[in-house]
């Protein structure tokens, strides 16, 4: 009885190990601050043209002028909120972070 449980205990140790090998596949959020690029993109796409991405990410300036130039257009200007949807999602997690988060650049 007493092996069995030694067993079970040295089995329990082993999967810890196991388990302590695999940091590798754990998520680590870039520099512990969340990333926005999955949200900012399926709104710039969905909603361009109201700058609501723009807000999102910090930039309320730029949020505005989406706006007006939405308006002024009378919705035309909304394309700049599709392509910068679809350059949002195709750069990677960190590219994106760098980009837009740290390096704040407004568009595109």
């Amino acid at each position: 009885m007493e092996q069995q449980q030694n067993q079970g205990y040295d089995s329990t140790q082993q999967q810890s190990k196991n388990t302590a090998n695999e940091s590798w596949n754990q998520p680590n959020p870039p520099h512990n601050q969340e990333n926005k690029k999955v949200l900012a993109g399926v709104l710039a796409i969905v909603l361009g043209g109201f700058g609501i991405h723009k807000f999102i990410l910090g930039y309320t300036q730029e949020g505005i002028i989406q706006i007006v130039i939405t308006v002024v257009t009378c919705g035309i200007g909304s394309i700049i909120g599709l392509i910068e949807g679809i350059i949002y999602l195709t750069k990677s997690d960190e590219e994106f972070y760098q980009t837009y988060q740290v390096g704040k650049k407004g568009w595109f």
